[in-house]
């Protein structure tokens, strides 16, 4: 008997310890289960926390959290998680249930009768909550605290509903409502005392980013407020109608300058149906009363007028205001009628842009505006771009005295075939009195300015080759010429792309550029050189992490955060380079893709994450010194009870002898003497994504990783090397040897291997089952299987030709189809369509 119980106690055992062994297999419905973490924000002092988790299809909702990763607070339904300037609040946007609002669309409940917003606050000094309904919008002050201002929707308002006079007119008893036409009422809110001061029929407010001011325009209430552009001081808590109007006038980009003593407004006072709007633009100082005129249709430039598009801002030093003009617009002749209107599209061969790209381009060709400046004190304007040079660039946040202007209509059209879609003239104006030069013609790249503004500089692609031009001077210098600053992996019938640059130091000094590995300092002026960084001897890649969004330039004296990613082993971590002792030490390295860190406005903290293949990337919690961190987030605990997967690097030898390296996943739990069936998925190099998580999640165009491996597959994703002319060939002779180097481990079921790719993935897709019989079975998404065909398609999206691509970008044949036959003939599957078994 006692020997009977020893068995049933071991076997009990046994039996419990596989229970707990046994995990579950990744499903179609655990896509619904599984979280992801959506825009993390950090207090000023680092001392909270606040993000989002979205579930699958389902409602997301606000977590706060301290830094210890202790909860303060969470809320469903809730998205747009943003904290006040001084992070005493946190302010969220709070949805109807999306069960509920997928059911009334079933049932056709028309738009103003579906559920609104809500607007959350939760007070993180004393953890009270407060929420507020029916919201069309809301705004928090960008730069100070303290008040917030939102829109709702409202009861009717009935004017003169204090008079009795029976023999009143019934139009003076008529119920004005709220709409975007007459506005919403605007409340005004202390965060603090929880008063609020509500304003009737607003259409728009805006808040300073720095001072205490709000303006805002109403359509007003009949003897009660006056329709027009008023400014309210809320530290004083005056109010002034800075410009009076009937309730019919439209109001556009209504902006204060950054302190508030400033404002700039376009209206359109013009209430009949006029096609060409007479727009009118108005500026406000805190020392006036009222607003003036600077600019209206009578003295607008010759042919152009005051655009309602165009973006309206001052300078950083508020001596300018910028704004736009607009070229009148085309209309019909209102005199004919419908069916003497010829509706006719008229291609022609020469023109600077397709007719589909014209399509695809109108609205913003309507909405096209030209920029101008108007110097506030001289009271003078002078207009930065015409027709002649459309584009333009400000300088030192539109303090400089010049900008860039820029001209790419004579080189659209030749970018059908080339690709060089960012070549133009290039041209600097005087913004003071409108001088101009040529500064390059045929620049192949889009020009910038340094911070100071003292010089443009970009990135040459035809020649390679990263210059300067010094705006006082005139001198052109090439920064890196006879040096490798250039993509060195280019395996495209295109110029090289560059590996950016981190950014500039104080006054314009040096500006820092990236080579493959490595940072360098660079001299504006001589291009004389130094390398701050030794990232080619280990082949590590060290990258700037700019931790100050505002700050405009690299400080010499100050220890520079860095990225690091090592090309070998696909590791990378944070190092923190001292620029004045030129050393540097490696703060935190390991087999993860670490993100770029947050840090907190007023402190050292900082939030990042980190993931591996089996790692998601929760959230952390540091400071810059990365010894010791939390875990914020713990979004997916439920990993734990799957299977899972482990991803690792794999090396072969291509059909051209190239040494290849790809990625390859196994499932949990893998034993090397058993067979696998094994899915084949790639599309272009993929190897340093080793350290990507891949949750499980439905995708429209690839197989989903994880899901795989929890279901037993191997998956492999090969690095390809592409030989110009020969795209397919490249991917045969990169991906088979791969696969074959796989089966003979002895652990792939060499009976059972797919393949799945989509886009460019799926073309290659399309020529390999052409070529060998070692698929079971393949999937294609959106091939393309006939390049002659296809060479003068056109792109959805863009509605350009897709013949630059041929000739030079991605398909890389490397010329055009009279130029190259047999290779178009050689690459497109269809021809060898008769070859799949």
């Amino acid at each position: 008997m006692k020997n009977i119980k020893i068995v049933f106690c071991l076997l009990c055992i046994l039996i419990s310890q596989n229970t707990l062994a046994q995990k579950k297999i990744l499903d179609h419905p655990d896509f619904d289960i599984w979280n992801r973490v959506r825009s993390p924000k950090l207090s000023a002092e680092g001392d909270f926390i606040i993000y989002s988790i979205e579930k699958g299809e389902k409602d997301q909702h606000i977590k706060i959290k301290d830094n210890q990763s202790n909860l303060i607070f969470d809320y469903e339904r809730s998205e747009s998680g943003e904290l006040t300037y001084d992070s005493k609040f946190a302010v969220f946007t709070i949805k109807a249930w999306k069960d509920s609002i997928v059911e009334m669309k079933r049932r056709k409940v028309k738009k103003d009768k579906m559920p609104k917003d809500t607007i959350g606050i939760f007070n993180l000094k004393d953890n009270s909550f407060s929420k507020i309904a029916n919201i069309k919008s809301y705004k928090l002050p960008e730069k100070w605290s303290g008040f917030i201002a939102y829109t709702f929707d409202h009861t009717p308002f009935k004017e003169n509903k204090k008079s009795k006079d029976s023999t009143q007119n019934k139009k003076d008893k008529k119920v004005k409502k709220s709409s975007s036409k007459n506005g919403y009422p605007l409340v005004i809110r202390d965060l603090e005392t929880e008063k609020e001061d509500t304003i009737h029929f607003v259409t728009n407010y805006t808040f300073a980013k720095k001072g205490m001011i709000l303006s805002y325009t109403t359509t007003g209430i009949k003897d009660s407020i006056k329709p027009g552009v008023y400014v309210k001081n809320l530290k004083s808590n005056n109010t002034k109608q800075v410009y009076e109007s009937h309730d019919k006038t439209k109001y556009f980009k209504l902006n204060l300058s950054n302190s508030g003593d400033n404002l700039a407004f376009v209206i359109d006072a013009d209430s009949t149906k006029t096609y060409q709007r007479p727009y009118e633009i108005y500026t406000w100082d805190s020392s006036t009363s009222k607003a003036k005129l600077v600019l209206d249709k009578n003295s607008s430039p010759n042919g152009y007028r005051v655009s309602s598009d165009g973006e309206v801002k001052f300078s950083k030093d508020e001596s300018k205001l910028y704004f736009g003009l607009a070229l009148p617009e085309i209309v019909q002749d209102t005199l004919l009628l419908k069916e003497e209107i010829v509706n006719v599209e008229v291609w022609t061969y020469d023109e600077p842009r397709l007719y589909t790209v014209q399509e695809q381009q109108v609205k913003n060709d309507r909405k096209k505006s030209f920029q101008t400046v108007y110097h506030l004190k001289e009271d003078e304007l002078i207009q930065i771009a015409t027709k002649e040079f459309p584009n333009a660039l400000l300088s030192n946040e539109g303090d400089g005295d010049y900008a860039l202007i820029s001209n790419p209509e004579p080189y659209q059209l030749t970018s059908q075939w080339t690709g060089q879609f960012s070549k133009n003239d290039l041209a600097i104006i005087n913004i003071n009195n409108g001088d101009s030069k040529l500064a390059i013609e045929s620049n192949p790249s889009t020009a910038r300015f340094s911070p100071k503004g003292e010089y443009a500089f970009g990135y040459n692609q035809v020649d390679s080759t990263w210059y300067t031009y010094n705006i006082k001077t005139s001198k052109y210098t090439e920064l890196t010429k006879g040096k490798v600053f250039y993509n060195e992996l280019n395996d495209s019938p295109d110029y090289p792309r560059s590996y950016g640059f981190a950014g500039w130091t104080k006054n314009d000094k040096k500006i820092l550029i990236y080579d493959r590995y490595d940072i360098w300092e660079f001299n504006p002026d001589d291009a004389s050189s130094k390398k701050l960084t030794k990232g080619r001897e280990t082949k590590t890649s060290f990258r700037y992490v700019k931790l100050d969004p505002e700050k405009r330039f690299i400080e010499n004296s100050e220890k520079m955060l860095l990225t690091t990613f090592n090309e070998i082993t696909k590791n990378s971590g944070y190092y923190e380079y001292n620029h004045r002792k030129n050393t540097g030490t490696q703060l935190v390295e390991g087999p993860y893709r670490y993100s770029t860190p947050r840090k907190a406005r007023l402190t050292d903290k900082v939030i990042f994450n980190r993931q591996s293949f089996e790692e998601y990337p929760d959230i952390r919690f540091s400071d810059l010194n990365f010894k010791s961190e939390n875990i914020i987030s713990d979004a997916n605990p439920q990993q734990t009870d799957y299977n899972w997967g482990t991803a690792e690097l794999i090396n072969w030898t291509s059909l051209d002898g190239l040494p290849l390296t790809g990625l390859l996943i196994k499932p949990e739990n893998f034993d090397p003497s058993k067979k696998y069936p094994m899915i084949v998925n790639f599309y272009e190099k993929s190897s340093n994504s080793l350290h990507a998580h891949r949750a499980p999640s439905p995708g429209r165009s690839s197989i989903n990783y994880s899901f795989y491996t929890s279901r037993g597959y191997l998956i492999f994703n090969p690095d390809v090397y592409y030989r110009v002319g020969y795209p397919g060939e490249s991917a045969f002779n990169s991906v088979i040897p791969g696969v074959t180097s796989l089966i003979e481990k002895g652990f792939v079921d060499e009976a059972n291997i797919g393949v799945q790719g989509h886009s460019w993935g799926g073309y290659q897709i399309a020529y390999l089952v052409t070529k060998t019989d070692i698929f079971k079975a393949a999937e294609s998404g959106a091939p393309v299987v006939n390049m002659i065909s296809a060479f003068g398609g056109i792109r959805w999206d863009t509605g350009l030709s897709r013949q630059f691509q041929y000739e030079h970008t991605q398909s890389r044949i490397g010329g055009t189809p009279w130029e190259y036959p047999q290779r178009y003939f050689e690459n497109s599957p269809i021809y060898n369509i008769d070859k799949i078994n």
